[in-house]
């Protein structure tokens, strides 16, 4: 059976070795389907190509930026349920193709677009209509995410690294009330460090943030850490780049539909992109909102 037509989209801004790496996704793709490929430098350029999108089957070539772009894009204009969506992971640190399982060559993963399976996909939304792919964070993993944002353009995924050295160096201490589908998890009586809401199992290129989290089980996993010595949080933050934290004993992680953050302000990292300072923010699980094209069991 024939692949359905394909809509590409890339980053215009994009230098020569990614469009080498379009192009080797091209070169597989157009075997089996008809490809458009669109490039794009902004949410208003996006979102004019989106909207000629028609039934064909959205693939983004890029990295969790790129996928946030397009999916918040598609949800902002009532477009986003019963699409489907494929990814060329292009970026720096591809952590949504990791838990997907989407390969990290262009080739095996336009592979995935042409013969991989359609599979149901969570999304998480806050009350502001925004939206998260893989994960959101703040605290020190915001903190670090900040700080490794200023080093990844010249050194690639070990920028996060750096920028949780940079924050070990000076931790962050919030007060917060945390609530789990309406359970709390930390009172504001306890200094937190860190939460991280996962729909996707890692960030910064691999880290992995909230190890047991799935796209595809209707709820995230939520990581509250509460190290209270000088001693404690250090040592949290240096385990960040190497997935030891869940180790860590004041790290607790519960899985639910709806999480709530209040307290001390806080910016939130999400999908690597950081907003805020705000007071407050609650995120709820839109289960299997749309479907992502993966690899075959």
């Amino acid at each position: 059976m024939a692949t359905p037509p394909l809509l590409l989209i890339t980053n215009s801004d994009a230098g020569t070795a990614d469009q080498e790496a379009v192009d080797a996704a091209l070169a597989v793709l157009r075997e089996a389907a008809e490809v458009e490929v669109r490039g794009t430098s902004g949410p208003d350029e996006l979102a004019e190509v989106l909207a000629e999108a028609g039934a064909r089957t959205v693939v983004v070539a890029g990295g969790d930026g790129s996928i946030h772009a397009v999916v918040q894009a598609l949800h902002s204009r009532g477009d986003l349920s019963g699409r489907t969506l494929g990814l060329i992971p292009l970026g720096t640190g591809n952590d949504f193709a990791r838990t997907l399982g989407i390969p990290l060559t262009p080739a095996e993963a336009a592979a995935v677009v042409v013969a991989g399976h359609t599979r149901p996909t969570d999304l998480v939304v806050d009350e502001d209509d925004r939206i998260t792919v893989n994960s959101v964070h703040l605290g020190a993993g915001a903190e670090a995410g900040k700080h490794g944002a200023r080093w990844k353009k010249r050194l690639g995924k070990i920028g996060y690294p750096i920028g949780a050295l940079q924050t070990a160096l000076n931790p962050p201490s919030l007060r917060l009330l945390v609530e789990v589908d309406d359970t709390v998890v930390v009172d504001v009586d306890r200094p937190v460090l860190m939460v991280a809401v996962g729909n996707g199992a890692s960030v910064g290129g691999g880290t992995e943030l909230t190890p047991d989290a799935d796209p595809h089980d209707g709820r995230v996993d939520v990581l509250v850490a509460t190290p209270v010595s000088p001693l404690s949080r250090l040592g949290y933050v240096l385990r960040l780049p190497f997935g030891r934290h869940e180790d860590h004993s004041d790290v607790d992680i519960v899985r639910g539909r709806t999480v709530r953050v209040a307290g001390t302000a806080f910016d939130c990292n999400s999908d690597g992109e950081i907003d805020g300072p705000v007071r407050s923010r609650t995120w709820r699980v839109v289960p299997a909102a749309y479907a992502m094209l993966v690899p075959g069991p």
